[in-house]
């Protein structure tokens, strides 16, 4: 069951017109105002890259120990 409200047509186009507003530069969203937002990330984007070379160490080393026998 549909239990949205209708809009008349008039307030589907001022709906329209409120969405296609272009953005208010002068005016910017308030996170864009947040220091932490303009900060570059705390260099653990490292650890990832490291985590996955390490277990692809270990996947290899014990296929190769795993083959050998």
């Amino acid at each position: 069951m549909d239990t949205r409200e209708s809009k008349t047509p008039d307030e589907e186009l001022e709906h329209l017109h409120e969405v296609s507003q272009p953005e208010d530069y002068d005016h910017p969203e308030p996170d864009v105002e947040q220091p932490e937002a303009r900060e570059p990330d705390s260099g653990m984007a490292w650890l990832l890259p490291a985590l996955i070379v390490v277990v692809a160490v270990v996947v290899v080393g014990l296929l190769v120990i795993g083959l050998a026998d």
